[in-house]
């Protein structure tokens, strides 16, 4: 990426995104300060692979209480709806991290920052693992939820200095695919080997992959100097800029409507499908490894079809969340239907980072922290919104109200230009 793409005209930016490409967007207006580390290309790469071991780590540790609800829940003396929270407070965590991390981490090496967080990451999991009691499961979600928001919240800015500009869509594509990884094996291996080993032995399970990815990171990232400081007031000012508080406003729907329904996914299938252990393991396998296909299919469309994908994902992704409502006691049904869930999720955050490469160019890192706030408020609050639906309803209110949130995404989005209005016009 050049800084010196900074003062493109209105009108050869607005041409670009009609034209919907990545192609043409080389003079994208970026923030100065984010500028490439000279390094050669395979040691560039690496470094983006020890980021993309993280992401299936980090997405294995917030989202194995998914496959291994019933038995938290029962072993630590909590309703199904009271263990999903747990998926909830490390949401809030993330929150809070991933506003404030911006300013924090310009203060600091980023290699030491990203360092420090897969750290928390580490000892999270072995909190999660020995945890007496719920009070102490919480708290090393808490502890996790950190970890979430600041190295989501880092990682764009973070890719766009570590390859050229040409390169991000592609980088940020082999990211999202340890998004698929993770979502391909944790549930499912999670779910059997919970029932072989407990869901303790699982947790204890990631804590060597963790040390290795500390390991890797600290010898593949480069020094990334400090920067200038962002405060909190820089990041929240964003939400100024029309097409910005309108994406954020979708983000928060999709991803809302998203994890209602798929926090809840294993009570659905022991309760409407009557799966088996085993079933139970193959069908979240199903809905993993379609994960594959929909990161690589998003990263191949994205270039062209951004506003397409932005508005297509939720909508397809909530009739596919109420068809699976509908066929959930056919188990052949439910597992098409669930890979099909699958798939669509695991587009849903490639499209939108290679959205804020696009919107919020000029400030990466203000913008990422944004973003990843938004998309863990959402979690935090479908999780939740999902547990109560359950705990005080059915899970076909649970199911219902998922979809409807994420057809609401999609309304907001539109066509897609309410997100283009205000690209061509960085400061304002």
């Amino acid at each position: 990426m050049n800084a010196a793409h900074g003062g493109m005209r209105k009108r050869g930016v607005r041409s670009a995104l009609a034209a919907g490409t990545f192609d043409r967007m080389q003079t994208t207006t970026l923030d100065p300060s984010i500028s490439p580390i000279p390094r050669p290309d395979r040691r560039a790469w690496s470094a983006v692979g020890s980021m993309t071991m993280c992401v299936a780590l980090l997405i294995a540790s917030e989202f194995m209480p998914v496959s291994l609800l019933t038995p938290i829940a029962a072993d630590l003396g909590a309703t199904q709806g009271m263990a999903g929270q747990a998926i909830s407070i490390s949401g809030l965590f993330a929150v809070i991290t991933s506003l404030l991390v911006p300013s924090v981490a310009s203060r600091f090496d980023r290699r030491h920052v990203l360092a420090a967080l897969t750290a928390s990451m580490l000892a999270s999991l072995v909190l999660i693992a020995a945890a007496p009691d719920f009070f102490w499961l919480m708290a090393a979600r808490a502890l996790l939820g950190v970890t979430i928001g600041g190295f989501w919240a880092l990682s764009t800015a973070t890719v766009m200095r570590l390859v050229p500009q040409s390169s991000v869509p592609r980088a940020l594509g082999l990211m999202y695919m340890g998004n698929a990884v993770a979502t391909a094996l944790a549930a499912p291996v999670g779910s059997w080997l919970g029932g072989v080993i407990g869901w303790r032995g699982v947790f204890w399970g990631l804590v060597p992959f963790a040390l290795a990815n500390l390991a890797w990171q600290w010898g593949s990232l480069p020094s990334m100097p400090p920067q200038a400081a962002i405060p909190l007031r820089r990041v929240l000012g964003l939400l100024k800029r029309r097409h910005v508080a309108v994406a954020m406003a979708a983000v928060m729907l999709t991803f809302g409507g998203a994890f209602a329904t798929f926090t809840y996914l294993r009570p659905f299938l022991e309760s409407r499908t009557h799966v088996t252990l085993d079933q139970l393991s193959l069908m979240l396998l199903c809905l993993g490894a379609a994960g594959f296909f929909g990161t690589h299919a998003a990263t191949a469309l994205v270039g062209r079809h951004l506003h397409r994908l932005l508005w297509g994902l939720p909508l397809s992704l909530g009739a596919v969340t109420f068809t699976l409502l509908m066929v959930g006691r056919l188990p052949w049904a439910a597992a098409l239907a669930m890979a099909g869930w699958g798939a669509l999720n695991s587009a849903l955050p490639v499209a939108w980072m290679n959205w804020l490469v696009l919107g919020v160019g000029d400030e990466p890192e203000a913008g990422g922290g944004l973003m990843v706030a938004a998309i863990q408020l959402a979690i935090m609050s479908g999780a939740a919104f999902g547990g109560f639906l359950l705990d005080h309803f059915s899970i076909a209110a649970t199911f219902i109200g998922g979809a409807a949130l994420l057809v609401t995404g999609a309304l907001v989005v539109g066509g897609g230009k309410r997100l283009e209005a205000a690209i061509h016009a960085p400061g304002s």
